[in-house]
């Protein structure tokens, strides 16, 4: 049986269960084959109080040092994340802290074919030192702003494309990603293109709609922005959107540091009354939303491949999305929503009036995302990381 060591600051913990959880899916499906064993290490920055006066930090301190996800032992070394000049060192600080958590494993038994590293900055860069160490073969997945934004800045381009150089794999989660890589430097054939999936079990159409709209206590159009309440993810182009709409509701979900501005901004465009904020959701409550809604709108200005709007469709709700990065290769026909080519509320509200004049059928929406599930890149990573250990490539 093959043997990987997950390695990315982005997986869910006890503390924070929807965290990374894009990376985790990936990894469910690929251990569900039956030919893949993991360990996984998980690194938090050190913080040290747990003390909820902290705010969003204090989270890091009451992370458990180890746990288990899925019956798989994940650990969670410390690392340091110094202020200001983090983004240059994190690399560097992120090898420490793992370096003995990666020792442990292997001196425990645990000896594995490859490290899996998740987000090429700083995890990607820090997994390529730890296979230099340690002598294992290192295979990185880029995911989205690790090429589309860190990589603009020159030093950190430079680590990155030092990772690449020495990495056996290379995944991105787009096309557009893959693209980006190349016009950095990086041989095209050495980049898979592996995007992520979306669980057709779990998001799926409910099958008693308008009950559960009565249950939410929903009437009328209802449109739903789902991300972190950050500025990239747009929510505020959203809220514009819907202030242009007479008898639209809008569900926010989500949590992060621009609730208080989106409420404000909400009461100046006097809609507080029709917008509703969910705060975080776990995903089976989220599926109901979904189902609830009748368009999912996403104006981020950066993507890799948002899982949002593949579960938003597999639940038959169709997508608006701003037209970024990996996102028109997620939204290519009707059935599956629409595109928008300028992050304006005015274009957004104009492409709402239009969904809501002729829908898609849900069925159709549901039919489309049927096309997005897991197999295709299970058998992408199976075929990849079981070539690299019959090779025995190490760095």
């Amino acid at each position: 049986m093959l043997k990987t060591l997950t390695f990315s600051t982005l997986f869910p913990n006890s503390v924070q269960p929807i965290h990374g959880i894009f990376v985790a899916n990936r990894l469910s499906h690929l251990l569900s084959t039956g030919r893949v064993s993991t360990r996984v290490i998980a690194p938090v920055p050190f913080f040290p109080s747990p003390n909820p006066r902290y705010g969003s930090y204090a989270l890091y301190a009451a992370v458990p040092k180890v746990e288990d996800w899925s019956d798989v032992p994940v650990l969670h070394p410390r690392y340091p994340a110094v202020p200001k000049v983090g983004m240059t060192c994190a690399p560097g600080l992120l090898y420490l802290g793992a370096r003995p958590a990666v020792a442990a494993m292997l001196n425990d038994g645990f000896d594995f074919d490859l490290i899996d590293a998740h987000y090429f900055y700083p995890d990607g860069i820090a997994a390529v030192l730890l296979g230099l160490t340690f002598g294992k073969p290192v295979v990185i997945t880029a995911r989205g702003t690790d090429i589309s934004q860190i990589a603009n800045y020159r030093l950190q381009r430079r680590m990155i494309l030092w990772a690449a150089s020495r990495a056996v794999g290379l995944i991105t989660v787009c096309q557009a990603l893959k693209d980006r890589l190349v016009e950095l430097g990086v041989s095209d054939h050495r980049i898979n293109v592996l995007r992520n999936g979306v669980d057709l079990e779990l998001f799926r159409p409910h099958p008693a709609r308008e009950a559960l709209r009565a249950r939410y206590g929903l009437s009328g159009p209802v449109v739903l922005s789902v991300g972190h309440l950050i500025p990239r993810k747009g929510h505020d182009l959203v809220v514009d959107a819907v202030a242009e709409i007479p008898g639209v509701t809008l569900l926010i979900a989500g949590e992060g540091p621009e609730l208080e501005r989106l409420r404000s901004q909400s009461a100046a465009r006097g809609i507080s009354d029709r917008v509703r904020f969910l705060g975080r959701i776990p995903p089976i409550r989220l599926a109901e939303v979904y189902s609830a809604s009748d368009v999912l709108v996403l104006a981020s200005s950066r993507e890799g491949w948002a899982n949002v709007l593949l579960e938003a469709r597999a639940c038959g709700t169709p997508v608006i999305a701003s037209s970024v990065w990996g996102t028109p290769e997620v939204v290519t026909e009707p059935e599956a929503g629409a595109l928008v080519h300028e992050r304006t509320g005015t274009a957004f509200a104009d492409a709402l009036r239009r969904l809501f004049l002729a829908p898609p059928s849900r069925e159709a929406t549901r039919a489309y995302a049927e096309r997005f599930g897991w197999e295709a890149t299970t058998k992408g990573q199976l075929e990849l990381f079981e070539t690299i250990a019959r090779r025995q490539v190490c760095p």
